[in-house]
């Protein structure tokens, strides 16, 4: 018994470690998010950007440093229930290391998978503001390129792809008891796993941002709302799939209006 109660005491304590430890990160996140948006330096860089054709590497960087903190602010609430049950199997397992060195190692590996998604979008980005389909404020210039990815996000939404990725990452659980692995290298290479489950299921509601504008706060905070509902909330996949036919319709008015 005074064992069992002392196992209870190191992972509350695990818990709020690590609890702690991800809302600093989520925390710092999102102040460098806020900052960036209120700025008077960033939005003077932004003016610049439809120039992409004169882009120096440090403008890309910037860029893509820009949506890996974005990810980082947007993903990492959603995956707190995995690196939280991470924590406590850990420790169960016998672990002797503190609870932040491998749940800190998965986390990362979980960010490694959004990081490569960062550079794909600044690519995307930097593609987009060369073909003039972006305003300086990041926001698409065009009805169809945004009623496309309208529909994109919204058809994503009911895909087998997207339901068998958001089985994933609502099941943290099963996920770790059928993917646990060692070690270092096996923390990290199931975050990376799992973090990459968690690029299939999302992808297409980061591809929004370039609807109401990369740097909108409020859309930043309303898409990652969703992934988290969607990811937590019980039957928050059926939410999913409302949310998903919604931006069907508002898609299809969007390219209505073009073509009337």
């Amino acid at each position: 018994m005074p064992a069992t109660a002392s196992l209870e005491s190191v992972l509350k304590q695990d818990r709020a470690i690590t609890v702690a430890g991800l809302a600093a990160i989520v925390g710092l996140a999102w102040a460098y998010l806020i900052y960036q948006a209120s700025s008077m330096a960033f939005m003077n860089w932004a003016m610049a950007m439809p120039q992409m054709h004169s882009w120096r590497a440090l403008e890309f960087v910037l860029l893509f440093l820009m949506w890996a903190v974005m990810m980082v602010a947007m993903m990492v609430p959603s995956a707190a229930p995995v690196v939280l049950i991470f924590a406590a199997v850990n420790r169960n397992r016998g672990s002797r290391q503190r609870p932040l060195v491998p749940a800190g190692v998965f986390l990362l590996g979980y960010l490694a998978a959004w990081t490569g998604f960062s550079a794909v979008a600044a690519v995307v980005q930097w593609a987009l503001h060369t073909a003039a389909l972006l305003s300086p404020m990041m926001v698409s210039t065009s009805p169809v390129l945004g009623g496309v990815l309208l529909l994109i996000a919204g058809i994503a939404q009911w895909t087998p792809l997207k339901q068998t990725c958001l089985a994933h990452c609502r099941s943290p659980l099963e996920f770790l008891m059928t993917e646990w692995r060692e070690g270092s290298c096996g923390a990290f290479l199931m975050g990376l796993r799992h973090g990459t489950y968690c690029v299939g299921c999302c992808w297409a509601l980061m591809a929004l941002l370039f609807v109401a504008g990369v740097m909108n706060l409020l859309w930043v905070a309303a898409i990652t709302a969703l992934v988290l509902v969607e990811k937590v909330v019980p039957r928050g996949q059926v939410f999913g799939r409302l949310a998903g036919a919604v931006m069907v319709l508002a898609g299809v008015g969007m390219l209505a209006k073009v073509i009337g």
